[in-house]
């Protein structure tokens, strides 16, 4: 089978709600080359950029590629995703140049071609992510490896909003504690919850690519019997009470269900929330504040910023 590798040069900020309309688009495999990579420091035990080559990234921007089947149905696809894309302005989403290119590729090329760009990536103090393919072996007795399917959908889990979201949930969960997973994605929030000490998790997702992606993250990481995952839109219906709601969502959707966040959280229970830029950090503070939480801490990472509110 032939492939058309589609690439996308936009922005960081759009990088979240793209590679979803791709991946609900039906693409195998996203790609997402950020010129920042190039100049990260990262500990070198880990080995994750020495096959990066800077004339595949752009001056500015990302490029976003994705890889769908050269079918009767590609010109639609492409049009459909172009439409999608556009769409996000709507949110206030820059998505910055918008050129979108495409280019033939063939199975051989396709099936190992997007495999370099993911090595394992140590992302907190105790949590490391590799993809199932690589023979990664942990560096100290503490260490938590999640391996990840990113051939599935929802990218390797090493993006800021992820990275912010596992540093938060290893601060502050507490063992045996109940979560709620509210756009599971790929399940690694869920996964990590669990390997963190927590008792069970119950991860929802619109997406039903992404409760079946959570699904075989979850067997990968022998954790299955402790997340239940489950296709349902945010919080609707959700009438349970937890110690933990993790979200890594886009602000605009966060301010759609933080009033039911908070009915679903025990009292004295943390809602921790990533996914926003900084364009929308004052927004989403305030949606908190007027559902009743108290802010008690925010980070940040690139453009991006996580909230941990608690309620009170």
């Amino acid at each position: 089978m032939k492939w058309s590798e589609l690439c996308i040069h936009t922005t960081n900020e759009a990088i979240e709600p793209i590679s979803n309309i791709l991946h609900e688009a039906g693409a195998s495999g996203v790609v997402i080359e950020d010129p920042n990579d190039l100049i990260k420091e990262r500990e070198s035990v880990f080995g994750e950029i020495y096959e990066l080559d800077p004339n595949d990234y752009p001056e500015d921007g990302v490029y976003i590629k994705a890889y769908l089947a050269m079918n009767s149905f590609l010109g639609e696809t492409v049009n459909e995703i172009k439409q999608a894309v556009n769409n996000l302005l709507i949110y206030d989403i820059d998505i910055g140049s918008n050129e979108i290119t495409l280019s033939e590729i063939n199975e051989e090329e396709w099936a190992t071609a997007w495999k370099k760009y993911y090595k394992p990536v140590k992302i907190s103090e105790r949590v490391t992510i590799t993809p199932t393919w690589e023979d990664y072996k942990p560096v100290s007795s503490d260490e938590l490896i999640i391996e990840l399917d990113p051939g599935m959908a929802f990218g390797t889990g090493t993006h800021p909003t992820t990275v912010l979201s596992i540093q938060a949930l290893e601060r502050y969960l507490t063992k045996d504690q109940t979560i709620i997973d509210v756009g599971s994605g790929s399940g690694v929030l869920s996964i990590a919850s669990i390997l963190l000490g927590a008792k069970e998790v119950f991860a929802y997702d619109l997406d039903e690519i992404a409760v079946k992606s959570t699904i075989l993250n979850a067997k990968l990481n022998k954790v299955e019997d402790k997340i239940y995952a489950k296709q349902n839109n945010l919080l609707t219906n959700v009438n349970q009470q937890v110690d933990v709601i993790v979200s890594n969502i886009l602000a605009e959707i966060i301010m759609r269900f933080e009033k039911d966040a908070y009915n679903c959280l025990k009292p004295g229970g943390l809602f921790i929330t990533s996914g926003i830029i900084q364009a929308k950090k004052q927004q989403v503070k305030d949606a908190l504040a007027a559902a009743g939480f108290e802010i008690i801490e925010l980070t940040q990472m690139e453009d991006w910023i996580a909230i941990i509110a608690k309620k009170m």
